[in-house]
Parts: structure tokens; C-alpha cells; sequence
């Protein structure tokens, strides 16, 4: 049975890395939200992916635009390229696993758009080629990462890295923050 200093040192871990992210990378929250309110305000569609966890966050953040987050108001374009198990079943026997963002990138994806990425070691071979897919068709990619940002970091137009190495706190900052840009373009539009 879990102790109440295990639970008070988790959390105060988590809030010690949601401050270090403030302090060390706050300027880059507000270059993530730019890019988003931007893709919304010019009726562009978000789309969404990532692996494992990451993939859940995808599909999390593409539900919150599309239904609502805080408040009651127009659907926004989002998809979350995590969510087609025929698409992702065809393309990963047909063309490999590391084709499966890319192929829907290419296929869907348009100037005005806006690719999220979330990896957390951003080295992921399918989160790559889907970056390489955007900018092969002039959309702009929005990374959410961890760590260095490995390999995606020097693809993606906008870098958000969560300062820890801990998978499970970057992808719970990753959620956080994207839904605060959720509230505050829910608040603007």
C-alpha cells in the first residue's frame, strides 16, 4: 500500500518539473500556441499523432478541439492520425510501420495545416517521416518532445521540450500545456 509521502513526492516532482518547464522554456509555449491559433483562425486543420501514450495524447487533444474543451462553441478542425486501424493495419503491412503518419500526411495534409507531433525521444521513425511528409507538402509541424528533442527537432518549425527525461512527466507537461493552448483559443475564437 502506497504511503502518503510516496504520493506527496510524485506530485511534488511533477509540480517541480511543471515550474522547471516554465522558467526554462516558456517562450516556446507561446510560439506553440501562435502556430496554433494561427492554423485555427485561417480554418486550417490540426492533425495529430504519436505512439503509445503519446498516441492517446494525440487522439485526447484532436477530441478537444473538435467537441470543445471549457466552453460551448464552433467544432475545429482536428484529426488525430492515430485512430484508423484499417489505414494504420494497410499501410503498416504494405509499406512498413515507420509509413503510417506519413502516408495520411501525404494524403490529407495541406498548406494551412498544422501537424502535432508527440514524442517524447523524438526519434521515433514514423513521427520523422510524418514530419518529413509536412514540410514535403508546406505545412508546418508543431513537435511536443522530451529530452534532447532528438532527430525531430531540427524537422519541426516549433519545439516544445518538457526539460526532464522521465517519458510518464513529459507526457503529462505535453497534455498540460496543450490544453491550455486549447482554453486560450477557445477563449479568443
Amino acid at each position: 500500500m502506497a504511503s502518503g509521502s510516496q504520493f506527496s513526492d510524485a506530485l511534488r516532482d511533477l509540480a517541480s518539473t511543471a515550474l522547471r518547464t516554465l522558467e526554462e522554456i516558456g517562450p516556446q509555449l507561446d510560439g506553440a500556441l501562435a502556430l496554433v491559433r494561427e492554423t485555427v483562425t485561417g480554418g486550417g486543420t490540426l492533425f495529430f499523432c504519436g505512439n503509445g501514450g503519446s498516441a492517446a495524447d494525440a487522439q485526447h487533444m484532436a477530441t478537444e478541439y473538435v467537441v470543445r474543451y471549457m466552453r460551448n462553441r464552433r467544432a475545429y478542425p482536428a484529426i488525430a492520425l492515430t485512430t484508423d486501424t484499417s489505414l494504420i493495419t494497410a499501410a503498416g503491412n504494405d509499406l512498413g510501420f515507420d509509413h503510417i503518419f506519413g502516408r495520411q500526411v501525404e494524403a490529407l495534409a495541406r498548406p494551412g495545416d498544422l501537424l502535432i507531433i508527440h514524442s517524447t525521444s523524438g526519434n521515433s521513425p514514423n513521427v520523422i517521416n510524418a514530419a518529413g511528409a509536412a514540410r514535403a507538402k508546406g505545412v508546418k509541424v508543431l513537435a511536443f518532445s522530451a529530452r534532447d528533442g532528438g532527430k525531430l527537432r531540427d524537422l519541426a518549425d516549433h519545439n516544445v521540450i518538457i526539460p526532464t527525461d522521465r517519458t510518464d512527466r513529459a507526457q503529462e507537461l505535453h497534455l498540460c500545456v496543450e490544453h491550455i493552448i486549447c482554453d486560450l483559443v477557445e477563449q479568443e475564437l
